[in-house]
């Protein structure tokens, strides 16, 4: 049997300009990782196989893969295809995204024209690179949305996640949101749940979130939620694995409501607290508010 230990891993960071691909590349070399930044696709097969054939000081490599390498950058993704079929080089994609507003925000403040709009309009340029880069998202195992991420939030993360081999377990990440706050754009799979009796309208219940038992069991005791969690109980069983079988990292499942406080939280934690048993999982309530008392 072919030892893993043996293998080359390479990190390719890749996404959206202004996303964090600088934090993340630092964060890597912190982790040991012998780094590159900027490197053209065409000569990632011949670099790989360098590092490959090297001392094990260079057998983890993380490299920022983007926009600024031209018309290079359209080779990338047949370049992966490529390495996918070398011996003992294992590929990761990592996509940093963030929503419009804050790419916007943060060009404005570092005062920088966007690769593809240069002197023009930055949201122009941010459109067409995420018309770009739709298909790389899609093969990425992991999708870091850092629109309200901190350099230090980022840095906490992907050390989490890559700090030793065992960040490899398939994890699926549970959260709930509030329509009304906007829906989450890294979510693979998001559930509409606003059909269900709204506890928002019941004056004891207002206050409290799904995280309270009165809540929770005054949501899943209804006949539609049952129904709906029988039906989605079935799909996650036969959807999930085929996600872990494609080679994602994560999977990104999201329950959302009006505003994001009873019965998103509900089905969230309903079902964070179900797939544990058969996956890593770990459950955010992205727009509840802290209550007092």
């Amino acid at each position: 049997m072919e030892n893993k230990s043996e293998e080359t891993e390479l990190i390719v960071i890749t996404g959206m300009s202004g996303a964090g691909k600088t934090v993340a590349i630092q964060s890597f070399e912190d982790l040991g990782f012998f780094t590159i930044d900027n490197l053209p696709p065409n000569l990632l097969l011949t670099f790989m196989q360098l590092m490959r054939d090297s001392g094990k000081s260079m057998k983890r490599v993380a490299a920022v893969m983007d926009l600024r390498g031209g018309d290079f950058f359209d080779n990338l993704v047949d370049a992966i295809d490529g390495l996918s079929k070398e011996p003992k080089i294992s590929v990761t994609i990592l996509f940093l995204d963030a929503d419009n507003q804050t790419l916007v925000s943060r060009y404005k403040e570092s005062r920088r024209s966007h690769p593809l709009s240069p002197g023009g309009l930055v949201l122009g340029g941010i459109k067409k690179e995420r018309d770009i880069l739709e298909d790389l998202k899609g093969r990425a195992q992991y999708i870091y949305n850092t629109s309200e991420m901190s350099p230090r939030q980022l840095k906490e993360k992907i050390i989490t996640d890559f700090s030793t081999k065992s960040s490899n377990v398939f994890t699926v990440n549970v959260i709930s949101f509030g329509f009304k706050h906007s829906m989450p754009i890294d979510a693979d799979l998001v559930f509409d749940v606003r059909f269900l009796t709204n506890p928002y309208y019941i004056e004891e219940l207002n206050p409290l979130s799904g995280l309270d038992e009165p809540v929770s069991s005054y949501v899943l005791e209804k006949p539609e939620t049952q129904t709906l969690i029988e039906k989605l109980t079935d799909l996650f069983e036969f959807m999930i694995p085929l996600y872990k079988n494609e080679g994602k990292a994560q999977l990104v499942i999201a329950f959302g409501c009006t505003g994001g406080q009873h019965r998103s939280v509900t089905l969230a934690e309903y079902y964070g607290k179900l797939l544990a048993k058969d996956y890593k999982t770990i459950v955010t309530h992205r727009d509840v508010k802290t209550r007092k008392g």
